[in-house]
């Protein structure tokens, strides 16, 4: 077991750092800035350089080259924050040293189980060193195991100038869990020609692809009048938007779909007779398609209207687009990757995101950017686990991509 790498993310989880889209700030939490302070003085420790803060919490530091060749400079990113969805508060991670393939008991006084049973690919870890909560929080390996894989390869190659490679930057972000982690990231300062983010799921998991986004939220006013002489005078604000939502296709929804399939998902809904606002967010990886989903809230907007004259108001924003059109014309990054990947003993699973990172924004701002593993499961809740191996294999995985890009 490599016990650095455990005890560094078993440090990094001890850090609360749930991201709070409410709060306006950047970052939004002061916990994330606690961590990005901690993380600097890390870097400074392992031996990088120009190791800085921004005002908004992002960390970045420099692997200086071992060599004077003129190789390129990458990349390797991973954020700060855990998901909003579960506490990250008071994290208390454990070890299951060689999985039975049974139930693990996670909290005996609440009776919180993880199975193989609900869980299938649990028995995929038989006879592995598992890490879990200990069901009161979130883990917190999406995404501080992808910074815990990235800082132990960091401090790998400081201590064997003897291997090859050209300078590497590493950069961690704040609010990635509530859309903002690439929002301030300065591209130009972190100055590579591609970078990875360490952000992905299960061991072998290699994204180059996400969906097209957008968020749509309409508010309907209503006219509300006593109940008992409202005949012809009411107007039910929760009745329209009820009526509005009835007219989306029912199996066009996240609990319908798969694949590159698209959705439509209702996330907010509150109101009263007078004013009721629902929010939408709008998925597709198909950029015609996702143009065409939006042009649908339109349409039904416009319906909706027709029968209610000026009732609905509609805003719809874009949020970030398939990176899929920044890759394919360097489709090298990916290459790289997936060859490392079978060097190494890892079978690539290249599929696409249905879901976002920051891989696509940076993408979009002149930085290629496709995302990679880092071996957990579960993100964002109870039941959120990583095995100490996969974590092994993405840092090994790390240290194979910066020794290619100096052989090619």
């Amino acid at each position: 077991m490599n016990t650095e790498l455990v005890n560094r993310f078993f440090r990094y989880v001890s850090f609360e750092t749930t991201s709070d889209e409410h709060t306006g700030v950047t970052p939004s939490t002061p916990g994330q800035m606690a961590f990005a302070k901690d993380l600097a003085k890390e870097m400074e420790q392992i031996g990088l350089t120009d190791v800085s803060i921004s005002e908004f919490g992002y960390v970045m530091g420099t692997l200086p080259a071992s060599t004077s060749e003129p190789f390129n400079t990458i990349g390797f990113i991973a954020h700060m924050d855990t998901s909003p969805d579960m506490s990250g508060k008071n994290v208390k991670p454990r070890i299951v040293n060689n999985y039975d393939g049974k139930d693990i008991l996670l909290n005996e006084k609440e009776h919180i189980i993880l199975s193989p049973d609900d869980f299938p690919e649990l028995l995929q870890y038989k006879g592995q060193d598992i890490i879990v909560t200990d069901g009161n929080t979130l883990l917190g390996a999406d995404d501080k195991a992808g910074i815990a894989e990235i800082m132990t390869a960091m401090a790998f190659l400081v201590k064997h100038p003897e291997i090859k490679h050209g300078a590497v930057r590493i950069a961690f972000t704040p609010d990635e869990e509530i859309g903002l982690g690439a929002g301030k990231f300065d591209v130009v300062k972190f100055d590579a020609l591609w970078a990875y983010t360490l952000d992905g799921g299960e061991i072998g998991e290699l994204e180059f692809e996400n969906f097209n986004a957008a968020g749509a939220s309409i508010t309907f006013k209503g006219r509300n009048v006593h109940p008992g002489y409202a005949k012809n005078k009411m107007l039910n604000s929760l009745r329209i938007a009820n009526q509005f939502i009835t007219m989306i296709p029912r199996h066009e929804t996240p609990e319908h779909t798969e694949g590159y399939e698209g959705f439509y998902h209702l996330t907010y809904m509150q109101g009263t007779v007078e004013e009721t606002t629902i929010a939408y967010i709008i998925r597709d990886h198909d950029r015609d398609r996702f143009e065409n989903r939006k042009k649908e809230i339109q349409h039904l907007v416009s319906k909706i209207n027709a029968e209610f004259p000026n009732c609905a108001t509609l805003t719809l924003k874009d949020q970030y687009f398939n990176m899929r059109e920044q890759i394919k014309p360097v489709m090298h990054v990916v290459n790289i990757v997936e060859e490392s990947m079978k060097e190494v003993g890892i079978n690539p699973k290249i599929r696409a995101i249905r879901g976002g990172t920051d891989g696509a924004q940076l993408s979009f701002k002149g930085l290629p950017c496709p995302n990679i593993f880092t071996g957990g499961h579960n993100f964002h809740g109870r039941f959120e686990y990583i095995p100490i191996q996969s974590m092994e294999k993405a840092t090994e995985l790390v240290l194979k991509i910066i020794q290619k890009v100096a052989n090619h």
